[in-house]
């Protein structure tokens, strides 16, 4: 082979190679904001510590995955087009593509499989859409650039014209292909678990756009190849229809993203709602509280002159009886629990009510920061919230009883016969200073799976998101971190040895 046919073969088959390389890097920067750790390698998260820090959780596993996926879609097509020259792969080969890709990126992150599927498909149409609009410009353009009067003269320079074609090929392809990613990207915000309708939803204009890519391809190759002829107004539509097929992807994402954020502003107040209402409720019954702390000091200068006449007359045991009475009322007037604020002294009470009711073993050594810039309101929304998904999430100690008392039936003929413990569950929540900082930190019992939510940082346990609560409980969460950072702290969550641990940090000053 001549030198020069040398070189027109090396970047023949170059353009190709280089453009798969070009794509592999385009998939990359796609799925990266979109992978995460797998549920097995969500790791332990304590405040004092062991949490690890955004760039881990987010930035490290995101990028290994992503340069994971990158790398399976380089090595699959650079396989796939090294068959294809001397044995045709055609579409079967871009299936397999994709199939090899959407397989890696799920064993990267085994979660949310059908948001995968969804970015596959969108990225291999917009491959197809920008690919097309790349063909069609490198065409017209190395046509009339090669008809002029200067090139016709200089033949020597038509190896030049086709390298430096070659690399406008491959440049406009990654710029539009860029600019469509980057749309894509900035447009989908919302990346939680996606249902069967909305990826049915988002992969339709794909689709769509896909059946008429084949319709338009297969029309221009009959005229080009077959007739030998081309038309400008042909390739003027073509043009226009690839961008409208780009534009339309990226609106539905927008659309879809839309009535997302519509969804969680709703979920947000309904559950903002709820909290005011139970907030309203305790601030109900600390005045009743007061009120009858008040009319209690109103009336013990009877009682104490009744307790008087009655030991003055010697009727002791009436005397002690009604001391008795008297006691209880006191005891009920303050309350078991003293936190220091009459507002988180009727939320610790009321979850302990529950709490016993649920037979959860419920302990607090809480003590309220009086004194200091911290709000009642904001130190009422902390324990509503962490308690009560506390609540939520506690082992059913009824349902473990019964299948203690099942298998222990089972058991009854067996010669050496088994009883099953479980610990019971509890709640214990506490408050201490620690240097300038705030601490307050609520342990429970916990035997569910915990998932969590890459994009919010924060856990969904299984048991919420199967009673339909999941999101509320991430919201719950939400809110608890909301208000620490309020006060220039934040939160922490640690699971291990079945229990949960919620640890929040408040700045004093």
């Amino acid at each position: 082979m001549e030198p020069e046919g040398f070189w027109w073969k090396a970047v023949s088959c170059g353009l190709p190679a280089g453009e798969i390389f070009l794509m592999g890097y385009c998939l990359y920067r796609m799925v990266k904001p979109f992978m995460g750790k797998s549920i097995s390698e969500e790791g332990q998260y304590l405040l004092s510590g062991s949490m690890p820090s955004a760039t881990d959780k987010k930035g490290g596993s995101r990028e290994k995955g992503a340069v994971w996926v990158g790398t399976a879609y380089v090595l699959v097509m650079l396989g796939l087009y090294v068959m294809s020259m001397w044995r045709g792969v055609g579409r079967s080969g871009q299936i397999m593509g994709g199939l090899a890709v959407f397989f890696v990126m799920c064993l990267a992150d085994r979660r949310n499989y059908r948001q995968k599927a969804f970015l596959v498909l969108t990225f291999f149409a917009l491959h197809r859409f920008v690919g097309a609009m790349a063909e069609i410009v490198y065409d017209n353009l190395y046509y009339r650039i090669g008809n002029t009067d200067y090139i016709t003269a200089h033949p020597n320079l038509s190896f030049a014209l086709f390298a430096g074609m070659c690399g406008f090929y491959a440049c406009f392809e990654l710029l539009v292909m860029g600019i469509g990613i980057w749309l894509i990207i900035r447009t989908y915000q919302y990346r939680q678990e996606m249902s069967l309708k909305e990826l049915v939803v988002l992969v339709t204009p794909s689709l769509m756009g896909l059946t008429g890519y084949w319709v338009i391809w297969y029309y221009r190759y009959f005229y080009i190849v077959e007739n030998q002829s081309n038309s400008d107004i042909q390739d003027i539509l073509s043009l226009l229809y690839y961008v409208v097929a780009m534009i339309v992807i990226v609106a539905v994402i927008a659309l879809y993203q839309s009535i997302k954020a519509v969804q969680e502003e709703k979920l947000q107040n309904d559950l903002l709602a709820v909290q005011m209402e139970e907030i309203r409720r305790h601030l109900e019954q600390a005045e009743n509280l007061y009120q009858d702390i008040r009319s209690l000091r109103h009336d013990m200068t009877n009682h104490i002159v009744t307790l008087e006449r009655l030991y003055a007359v010697n009727r002791t045991e009436e005397a002690k009886a009604y001391s008795l009475q008297l006691k209880a009322a006191l005891s009920r007037t303050a309350g078991e629990i003293r936190s220091g604020n009459p507002v988180t002294d009727v939320i610790l009470l009321g979850i302990k009510t529950e709490a016993e009711k649920k037979k959860i073993d419920f302990q607090a050594d809480f003590h309220y920061p009086a004194g200091s810039r911290m709000n009642a309101f904001d130190i009422s929304v902390i324990l509503n919230n962490a308690l009560q998904n506390a609540l939520d999430n506690a082992p059913d100690h009824e349902a473990e009883n019964m299948a203690e008392n099942a298998l222990e039936n089972a058991l009854r003929n067996d010669a050496e016969k088994r009883s099953v413990k479980s610990e019971n569950p509890y709640i214990w929540v506490r408050s201490y200073r620690r240097n300038n900082a705030y601490m307050i930190e609520i342990r429970n019992s916990f035997t569910g799976r915990l998932q969590w939510d890459a994009e919010r940082g924060l856990p969904v346990s299984s048991k919420g998101n199967r009673e339909g609560c999941g999101q509320a409980h991430g919201y719950g969460l939400a809110n608890i971190r909301r208000v620490a950072r309020k006060y220039s702290g934040d939160m922490a969550i640690d699971v291990r040895d079945g229990e949960f641990c919620v640890s929040i940090m408040l700045m004093l000053e």
